[in-house]
């Protein structure tokens, strides 16, 4: 299950961490060419030598400023280490994966994101990170963060940083209507209509309690409140029929109620920039929403927004540390202890969070969090702070989407719309929705 900093009610295929210094000394990166050329006959000349490993990632011009300063420092720290750099957008990121890939040229160090690494950890190419771990040490990172990382029982991807779902509030808004902020400690789903509908008819026309309703990427979380899970480890469905019916009842009370916009505006709404969702642009008091969008939702806002637990969290907790991006390690790399330095360096370092700061996520190792902390603004460390609350938490694991879960991130909201435009009742929708899922995943 691929996300990112994104409104909740957004698909994702539409739109939407102790002070710990990588083994990066080269005393330690020395690795013996021969043994690993034993293991991969093709891998030195793959790699350019058990020296030099290439690294992909995707991004903008900023973020690749950023990494060519990080790889120089690793670098400086390690002047026997060539790291050559392979920024692309993200675009064309995966085409020229796979064609890399089927060339067995893939790179050492390779970024990515939702379902990919178990796509490719089940067809035998990533490295198995606890194979590594002298060089990197898994037990840094915030446990529940390697959980969609872990392929049967194995890890192949570490979180590059990790965000989790989240409520943001505008005060302003609620202050305007007269409604007090909710005890959002123990608020449940319920007190979330009510609240909205409340600050709807309260309001000027046009300004509505919730910026949104919920679909796909929340859904996950609705199961997880009541024991369950959108999916299993074993990469099967692993919510049952009634739950995906009440979660449509949900997004049909918050339109009914006029808690949230209608219909025809919420699709009007679904792929828009931050500065125009009616959370941008002042006419919402909450947005279901990641926490890593507290920032750039505040920046646009232009006014004092605050981040709080999403509603059900009190009786049961759903949320999870999800991955902004993970770092995988090709299975034909000729140099794997100095990809895993180097990962290991990218995610523990101090001096390379100080750089990154929250770029690719809130970081998943503590140590870094607390590096970065005087760098960041005021809303940046309320996400590190929202990041560190959940941290200390036993929080359920979650898995990674299986081969057809993407098919599954699209047929989550056609449903709902059939729901809230009143062609299906929740009931017809649900098992609509579970017929197709269902599909997805067993003729993947």
């Amino acid at each position: 299950m691929s996300r990112s900093p994104r409104p909740l009610s957004t698909p994702l295929s539409v739109r939407s961490l102790s002070r710990r210094r990588a083994l990066a000394g080269a005393s330690v990166l020395a690795v013996g060419g021969a043994a690993l050329a034993a293991c991969n006959p093709n891998a030195a000349e793959r790699s350019g030598g058990d020296q030099a490993i290439r690294f992909s990632w995707w991004g903008n011009t900023d973020r690749q400023a950023t990494t060519e300063e990080i790889v120089a420092l690793f670098r400086e720290r390690n002047p026997d280490v060539t790291i050559t750099t392979e920024p692309g957008d993200i675009s064309s990121y995966w085409d020229r994966l796979n064609t890399a890939v089927a060339a067995s040229d893939e790179p050492d160090v390779i970024t990515m994101g939702g379902a990919y690494p178990a796509e490719y950890a089940e067809r035998g190419l990533l490295l198995d990170l606890g194979s590594v771990a002298e060089q990197l040490d898994l037990s840094v990172f915030d446990e529940s963060s390697l959980s969609p990382g872990t392929v049967d029982g194995t890890v192949v991807a570490v979180p590059t940083g990790i965000n989790a779902p989240a409520m943001i509030v505008n005060p302003a808004v609620l202050e305007a209507a007269g409604i007090d902020m909710p005890d959002t400690a123990s608020w449940t789903w319920d007190e979330y209509v009510e609240i909205c509908a409340a600050v709807t008819a309260a309001s000027p026309e046009g300004t509505f309690g919730s910026g949104t309703t919920l679909t796909h990427d929340s859904l996950d979380l609705w199961a997880r409140q009541r024991g369950q899970n959108l999916y299993t480890e074993d990469g099967q469905l692993g919510l049952d029929i009634g739950t995906v019916e009440g979660f449509f009842q949900l997004a049909k009370d918050l339109v009914d109620t006029g808690a949230a916009p209608s219909a025809d505006r919420l699709v009007e709404l679904a792929e828009v920039s931050n500065e125009q969702t009616l959370m941008g642009t002042g006419q919402a008091a909450f947005m279901a929403t990641w926490s890593s969008s507290l920032t750039s939702l505040s920046e646009v806002a232009a006014t004092e927004l605050q981040l709080v637990p999403l509603p059900g969290e009190g009786q049961e907790p759903g949320a999870w540390l999800q991955p902004s991006q993970m770092y995988t390690i090709s299975n034909r790399t000729a140099a794997p202890e100095i990809a895993a330095s180097f990962v290991s360096f990218l995610l523990t370092d101090p001096d390379a969070g100080r750089l990154v700061l929250t770029d690719r996520g809130v970081p998943a190792v503590a140590a870094q969090r607390e590096a970065i902390l005087p760098e960041l603004s005021a809303t940046a460390q309320a996400e590190v702070a929202y990041i560190d609350q959940l941290s200390a938490m036993e929080l359920k694991p979650t898995w990674i989407g299986p081969a057809g879960s993407t098919a599954i991130e699209e047929i989550t909201p056609r449903n709902q719309q059939e729901v809230l435009f009143g062609r299906m009742t929740p009931a017809e929708a649900a098992a609509a929705w579970f017929e197709e899922a269902t599909a997805a995943i067993d003729g993947s």
